[in-house]
């Protein structure tokens, strides 16, 4: 069994996030605890994230408040690549293989894993993004380009986002430029 886990701090507002990944046989998971001021209010998002032995995601939840608000929402993807948030279809996700959480670093390690790009290479990864402040689940295009063994450029065009992440040899973003940085690891 891997065992590995990650501390971060967040960049853009007051906060942390706690992540670990377990792979057992053929079951990965992504399982944290992220909390911050969200627009001066203390929030707590809890979130895990399974996926195949391939990398790519089968289901995911988010329970989270923030001030007196709760909500609860669970995401899941069928072996043939059909979306449900909450139960319901989501079309156009069809395609998608990767969730990814938009308050956490964690689910970009579900698309470095499964995309396992080699130096020098890149690809392009649509991702079923979860929008936690609207509640829905779209489509994102995220761009990856492996530039070593621990940094990628990324961009993600839909945000008119472009950094270069640095990431430790778990697949776990050490560095994510003005959003979060790792304050201690442990490798698994």
């Amino acid at each position: 069994m891997e065992c590995s886990s990650i501390l971060w701090r967040r960049l853009d507002a007051p906060g942390h996030d706690a992540c670990r990944l377990e792979a057992r046989g053929d079951e990965r998971r992504l399982e944290g605890t992220a909390v911050w001021l969200h627009e001066g209010v203390p929030a707590r998002l809890a979130y895990q994230v399974e996926s195949e032995a391939a990398w790519r995601s089968r289901r995911g939840t988010v329970r989270w408040w923030i001030g007196a608000r709760e909500v609860a929402i669970e995401i899941a993807r069928s072996p043939a690549g059909a979306w449900t948030l909450d139960g319901t279809a989501v079309d156009g996700l069809e395609d998608c293989a990767d969730l990814d959480l938009g308050f956490t670093p964690a689910t970009n390690l579900l698309v470095l894993r499964r995309l396992d790009l080699a130096v020098g290479s890149a690809a392009r990864a649509s991702v079923a993004w979860l929008d936690v402040d609207a509640g829905t689940l779209v489509r994102l295009p995220q761009d990856y380009a492996r530039r070593s063994p621990e940094r990628y450029a990324y961009a993600s065009p839909d945000h008119g986002y472009a950094a270069e992440l640095e990431v430790a040899p778990n697949g776990f973003v050490r560095r994510y430029p003005g959003l979060w940085e790792a304050l201690a690891e442990v490798p698994g």
